[in-house]
C-alpha cells in the first residue's frame, strides 16, 4: 500500500518538517535539521507508524513533554498529511483497468488496520480491494510468511496464481518470493531504493501502469 500504492514517503517527510517548523516556532530549541532527523531516527526504531514520535523527541531533548510544543507539532502535522495524501500517479486508472478483467484485488500491509484504512478510504479506493491484510491479522511484519499465506486464504488462491507488487525489496519482494508468489518490484516507490544483489524481482515497474503490460 505505502509507497506503492500511496505517495506515503513524500507525505511523511512534508507533514514531519511541517510539525518541526511549527515546534521550532513553539519553542522548541533544535534546528530544523537536527528535529526532522531525529524523529525519522525514532520512526526506524519504533515503527513508522508510531504515535508518540514527537513525545519522543520532546522527552528526550529536555527529559519531558512540553504539552503545548507538542500540541503545535500535532496539528501542523495533521494538516499537512491531509493536504499531501495522494496516489501515485496512474494508481487509479490502473486499478479500475484490472477490475474491469475481474482480477481480485489485495492488499498486505504491515501498517495497523486504522491507519490502513484511514489511508484508503480518505483516498476512495478502499473498494477496489476484495482483501486488505494488515499488521492485527497475523502479528507478524513483512517478509514473515504469515500476512502473505493469511492473503492467499483469504483470496482463495494459490501462490502461483498471484502477483505481488511492492516498493521494500527486503519485506515485500523477499517475502512474497519465499511463499511461492509472482513479484513485481515497485521501483517508483522511493527514489532512493536501489537494486539489490540477490533479490531479483521478476517485474520492475517504472509506473504503476506498468502492471498493465503484464497482467
Amino acid at each position: 500500500m505505502d509507497d506503492t500504492l500511496v505517495d506515503f514517503l513524500k507525505m511523511k517527510k512534508n507533514s514531519v518538517l511541517a510539525a518541526v517548523r511549527a515546534m521550532i516556532k513553539a519553542g522548541l530549541k533544535m534546528s530544523e535539521d537536527e528535529a526532522f532527523e531525529k524523529i525519522f531516527a525514532i520512526y526506524e526504531k519504533h515503527g513508522w507508524e508510531d504515535q508518540k514520535a514527537f513525545q519522543r523527541l520532546l522527552h528526550k531533548k529536555s527529559g519531558r513533554v512540553d504539552y503545548k510544543i507538542l500540541a503545535h507539532g500535532i496539528i501542523a502535522y495533521r494538516k499537512e498529511k491531509a493536504a499531501r495524501l495522494a496516489l501515485h500517479d496512474g494508481v487509479r486508472e490502473t486499478l479500475n483497468a484490472l477490475k474491469e478483467k475481474k482480477l481480485k484485488l489485495g492488499i498486505v500491509t504491515d501498517a495497523p488496520k486504522l491507519q490502513a484504512y484511514t489511508r484508503l478510504v480518505g483516498l476512495g479506493i478502499e473498494d477496489y480491494f476484495d482483501v486488505v491484510v494488515c499488521f492485527e491479522d497475523t502479528n507478524a511484519h513483512k517478509p514473515d510468511a504469515l500476512p502473505f499465506n493469511k492473503a492467499l486464504s483469504l483470496l482463495g488462491a494459490k501462490a502461483g496464481e498471484v502477483l505481488f507488487v511492492g516498493d521494500w525489496l527486503d519485506r515485500d519482494i523477499i517475502g512474497a518470493a519465499k511463499v511461492g508468489m509472482h513479484t513485481a518490484w515497485a521501483k517508483y516507490g522511493d527514489e532512493e531504493k536501489k537494486p539489490r544483489e540477490g533479490i531479483r524481482p521478476e517485474f520492475v515497474l517504472e509506473s504503476f501502469r506498468d502492471l498493465l503490460k503484464i497482467v
